[in-house]
């Protein structure tokens, strides 16, 4: 039956428009321009939850609001066709916000009207376009459904390992895990990007009968939009809601050496004195995980590194920096333990003791149980950072390696867990940012401006912290391989534009086997044109988990004389190209765009573009497109149309908009440079 009482309220509110009906508050407002924030909850708005993006920027928009008095609504909140239910709207540059009688809202172009994004209704009677669904203790399970489109493309929603560059018809879970980053944030090729910013466990449903964003508990929805004329447009304006990297050191884009692991401080110094015996490049070397006394002590263990503070000055000498490992997990034996569990500063079991997984650590002969530490309290933070600026900070080193930082919680029960931020299924997924947050802020607060941090994990927002990402324990194969180009592009999407993989992949792989070496050089080839260029891995043989442990040999000159001479070569080419790089990088920190990117991102217009998940651009000029099958000795290169295409190490100029076939022998990875473009690959 209809009826002349809308059952809603609109109403202006602080700039933005809000809507109330059936228990439900909506808020739409403006953020940034071309871009608004929602939020819907049972009750008032909250403010009280944390989320990626930064304090709302100044800038009014315009809104209509409809005068509902005395008009016809019917139980679906349309109005008949003859008395319609004008909807509210909001408009903020090129994005319009348009919100029915009933509450559901539809974005879409300012200058044409076109439909980018509508929320979808579960069914016409029950559930709506936004679900509600009581978990207990004030928390919800929280749906958002927003229709499909013929045709449409997904792309970011942070790294995973499927190799797919197009979301679209998929599923994947909201949770940090090794290898898996979860950053909800994704770009469509309709025009708009779209970030959840929600830090709750869940899942997003991508699939041809429409889209499903979930938090398992939860108590508010909230997203944020944005409209853009093109992909790099709406990266900039996520960019600028969520952040913007730092500008990356000089020295961060040059050769990093990394192996699990150097043992003592004469291995570590050995292979960085090779490394310069040789003529050869290295900016950053590592010492890995049990460099520690105990896990949590967070200092050299002197038995093994008996003066670190000379192994500083001595790898600076070099020009050489020292990176070491950092974990958030503190053993009971630790000589910090007492007082984090003292002040409260591990992260709180819901139905236990603060012990969230087991370890072999230094000192003891079986598992013993650790705890993780709570980032997202200020005073754990600050607590972390004084231990590491007394006992690393202080010897000159500022390279931090966040590893396990997920966490590597085992079994990994968010909803057991309690955070200083909230309950752990609200908030769990902001651990890697708040690690990563500790490190930035220490380091700024001493004024200094020339280190970084390196994570396994991160999420929206992560960038704005300094921090670099590798895509965590992947395999040794060609499959693993091939999947880290869709992975590396994503996550770029998703904000991140310092990325790198383990060279080579982490599980295994064996110096001696002429298989496996092809895999490295190749992998190596596809490393120096990532924006971190790092070379990593668990390499054969093994030793089980414990203080002695270490992996095979892992330097350059540990795969045979072809390898060796390869790869030589390429870490001159990278040589040669750092000032590029470098480039790329500042447009990283200025514009929010990333430095290994899509082809769609310069070509939008070319709708193959948009298909290419095994190439790629490194910034704007130079073409990639690794080699992942063995043996193979050529491959096929789409060559995007609006350019022409110059071979890096022929000469031999093409016309884009085609697929060609080039060469590539086990020392060459096809390259190309764009229009004029002239970059030093060949040695010119």
């Amino acid at each position: 039956m209809p009826s002349t009482d809308p059952g809603a309220t609109f109403t202006e509110h602080a700039g933005g428009l809000e809507w109330t009906g059936e228990h439900e508050t909506l808020r739409v407002e403006p953020w940034g321009p071309d871009a608004v924030r929602v939020r819907a909850t049972l009750g008032p708005i909250r403010d009280d939850i944390p989320g990626a993006l930064l304090e709302r920027p100044a800038g009014r928009a315009e809104i209509t609001v409809p005068d509902l008095t005395g008009l016809t609504v019917f139980a679906n909140g349309l109005g008949s066709p003859t008395d319609p239910v004008p909807p509210a709207r909001l408009v903020n540059g090129r994005l319009t916000a348009e919100l029915t009688v009933d509450g559901r809202l539809r974005f879409v172009r300012t200058d044409d009207g076109r439909e980018l994004l509508a929320e979808r209704r579960a069914h016409f009677w029950w559930p709506g376009t936004r679900v509600h669904t009581p978990v207990g203790h004030g928390y919800r399970r929280l749906e958002q459904h927003f229709a499909a489109y013929e045709g449409e493309r997904l792309y970011g929603l942070g790294q995973h390992q499927q190799g797919r560059l197009d979301r679209k018809g998929t599923v994947l879970d909201l949770v940090q895990r090794n290898t898996e980053i979860s950053i909800p944030f994704a770009l469509s090729n309709r025009g708009y990007g779209l970030l959840w910013n929600s830090p709750a466990v869940g899942r997003v449903e991508l699939v041809e009968t429409g889209t499903r964003w979930v938090a398992d508990a939860a108590r508010q929805i909230d997203y944020w939009i944005t409209a853009g004329d093109t992909p790099a447009d709406i990266l900039r304006s996520y960019a600028d809601a969520t952040g913007h990297a730092p500008e990356m050191p000089e020295w961060g884009t040059g050769f990093w050496q990394c192996k699990l692991r150097y043992r003592t401080q004469d291995e570590l110094l050995a292979v960085a004195r090779e490394h310069k015996r040789r003529g050869l490049p290295m900016s950053v070397i590592v010492a890995d995980f049990f460099h520690w006394t105990r896990l949590g002590d967070w200092r050299f263990d002197p038995a093994e590194w008996p003066d670190p503070a000379a192994m500083v000055r001595e790898l600076a000498e070099l020009g050489i920096k020292l990176m070491v490992s950092i974990w958030p997990s503190v053993n009971q034996s630790s000589e910090n333990y007492d007082e984090l569990a003292r002040r409260g500063l591990f992260a709180a079991n819901e139905f236990g003791t603060a012990a969230h997984a087991t370890w072999v650590d230094k000192g003891a002969d079986h598992r013993i149980t650790v705890s993780f530490l709570d980032p997202t309290n200020p005073a754990t933070r600050a607590f972390v950072w004084e231990k590491v600026r007394a006992n690393y900070q202080s010897l000159g080193i500022n390279l931090w390696w966040l590893d396990a930082c997920e966490p590597e919680m085992k079994p990994a029960h968010p909803a057991n867990l309690r955070y200083h931020a909230g309950q752990g299924q609200e908030v769990a997924n902001l651990y890697p940012r708040e690690i990563a947050r500790t490190f930035h802020e220490g380091m700024a607060s001493s004024g200094d401006t020339d280190g970084m941090s390196f994570s396994r994990s991160a999420w929206a927002g992560s960038q704005r912290y300094g921090t670099a990402v590798w895509s965590g324990d992947i395999g040794t194969d060609f499959a693993a391989l091939r999947a880290q180009i869709a992975a590396g592009l994503s996550i770029g999407i998703s904000g991140i534009p310092w990325w790198t993989t383990d060279i080579g992949g982490f599980h295994g792989g064996d110096p001696d086997d002429p298989a496996y070496r092809e895999v490295l050089v190749r992998w190596f080839q596809f490393g120096a044109f990532c924006p971190i260029f790092r070379l990593h891995g668990f390499r054969l043989p093994w030793l089980p988990l414990g203080g002695a442990m270490t992996g095979g040999p892992n330097e350059v000159w540990s795969y045979g004389e072809e390898a060796y001479d390869i790869m030589a070569r390429y870490l001159a080419v990278r040589e040669r190209i750092r000032p590029y790089v470098g480039e790329q990088m500042r447009t990283a920190a200025r514009e929010g765009l990333p430095v290994m990117r899509p082809l769609f991102l310069e070509f939008p217009d070319d709708d193959r573009a948009w298909t290419v998940a095994d190439q790629f651009l490194l910034g704007p000029d130079l073409l990639v497109a690794p080699v992942t099958e063995a043996g193979a000795t050529s491959r096929e290169v789409y060559l995007p149309a609006g350019a022409t295409w110059t071979c890096a190490w022929t000469g031999e100029t093409r016309p884009g908009g085609a697929t060609v076939v080039l060469d590539a022998p086990l020392d060459r990875i096809p390259l190309l440079l764009r229009d004029e473009a002239r970059l030093p690959i060949a040695g010119e």
